[in-house]
């Protein structure tokens, strides 16, 4: 090898050394705020992106066959691809501690192991401290996406306090009802249109439920186990459903009307802001 052929190796190799550092000094395509360096997601909003989303889950029971931070994978699934259709929106680190019921006694969910639970005033003091920090940084909607039912009245209070302190402000706080209205009744009329019953769609860890979550992170269902036992039922943390006949596809349709409703709504809320 001659002298002039290593020198434009040695070219080469720097030239695209340098191609990759830039490539990695670049800010992210992501829309997930924990992925920002606090330079860029300041440039971010600099550039419009003014509408956070917060997207809050639950660690609780979902029956025998789906994993208990169900409802934490599917919110930030959701709230990424709400965010990315919005063009204007980043999303916040999902909130993975709610109220789920006492313990002591245990009540409701945490009757069940694996289940974590926060009193209802501390739940709602963490929302407002989170939604402030947010205004103070620049954003102008902030929007609480609430995948668990146990906790939507506390999301409604926080938001008319929210808004009440923000009144002479930029800043707007909303929790969008199509969200949480399109998951479960929204959701579960798709279902019935496929002629599925109401005694197996369910309203926790049944077929819409587990169905849902197929969609967004099959590997927490146990689909082998839970294909091949009998009927589970409110001893076993499945209330009021069966999602032996659950499928990936069938979540799919919850997905699609899920992101698309929300999207809507938080458009018509936000237009103009």
């Amino acid at each position: 090898m001659t002298m002039h052929s290593s020198l434009r190796r040695l070219v080469a190799f720097v030239v695209l050394l340098l191609v990759v550092q830039a490539a990695f000094a670049q800010a992210p395509q992501s829309v997930q705020l924990q992925n920002f360096t606090w330079t860029e997601l300041r440039d971010q909003i600099r550039a419009g992106k003014t509408t956070v989303i917060i997207p809050i889950g639950g660690t609780e029971q979902s029956g025998p066959y789906v994993a208990v931070g169900k409802h934490n994978v599917r919110a930030q699934y959701l709230a990424e691809k709400i965010a990315q259709k919005l063009g204007n929106a980043l999303v916040a680190p999902v909130v993975a501690y709610v109220p789920e019921g006492g313990y002591a006694p245990p009540t409701s969910h945490m009757r069940f192991p694996g289940t974590i639970t926060i009193p209802d005033d501390v739940f709602e003091k963490m929302l407002e401290s989170a939604a402030n920090s947010f205004a103070v940084h620049g954003f102008r909607n902030v929007v609480f996406l609430g995948d668990h039912g146990g906790y939507q009245k506390d999301l409604k209070q926080v938001v008319a306090r929210l808004n009440k302190a923000w009144a002479s402000t930029n800043a707007r706080a909303f929790v969008p009802p199509a969200y949480y209205d399109t998951s479960s009744d929204g959701y579960d009329q798709l279902l019935r249109q496929r002629g599925f019953r109401d005694d197996e769609i369910g309203t926790h860890a049944g077929l819409a439920d587990t169905s849902l979550q197929l969609a967004v992170a099959p590997q927490m269902v146990r689909v082998n186990a839970m294909r091949n036992a009998p009927k589970p039922g409110a001893a076993d943390g499945v209330y009021g459903g069966d999602p032996r006949r659950s499928t990936a596809e069938l979540g799919e349709l919850g997905v699609d009307a899920i992101v698309s409703r929300t999207v809507d709504a938080i458009r018509k809320e936000t237009t103009g802001r």
